[in-house]
């Protein structure tokens, strides 16, 4: 039984540190990679990163301010497929939608009142004959103009 009981906390500790580790690798790819697509824009100073399979989706929520002007970038790593995602507002409807234009990474945007928008994302399922879906960093990143 003492046996059994240490094998599963060091099996704990084990996918305890995997997923610290993979989250920061997560974040140095925001860092490095997805950053230098918000230029001119000034970033905004957080990381938003997760590690996403195909299939996955994600919801982050975000409040903007009128008059100012924004760049939304979404990056994920060459191993996945193009990145879908949709700008949604508090009405449930869809501001932009980057399958309409080409899967585009990034969407500039004012808007005219202040409000919490939903940026939704989704790894589609890709083409690939692997027999384990793909996986990989995805970030979502957030600049804006003085």
């Amino acid at each position: 039984m003492k046996n059994f009981l240490r094998a599963i906390l060091v099996v704990s500790i084990f996918l305890s540190i995997n997923q610290i580790s993979g989250h920061a690798q997560c974040k140095g790819f925001a860092k490095k990679i997805c950053k230098l697509e918000l230029i001119p824009y000034i970033h905004d100073g957080n990381y938003h990163a997760a590690i996403l399979t195909e299939g996955e989706e994600a919801e982050l929520y975000k409040t903007f301010f009128s008059g100012q002007e924004y760049r939304i970038s979404i990056c994920g790593s060459d191993a996945l497929p193009e990145i879908e995602f949709q700008i949604i507002d508090a009405y449930k409807n869809v501001l932009y939608d980057n399958k309409e234009n080409n899967f585009a990474r990034t969407w500039d945007f004012t808007l005219e009142s202040s409000q919490q928008l939903k940026i939704a994302l989704k790894v589609p399922v890709g083409n690939s004959e692997s027999e384990y879906p793909a996986s990989g960093c995805v970030a979502i990143m957030f600049g804006f103009k003085e």
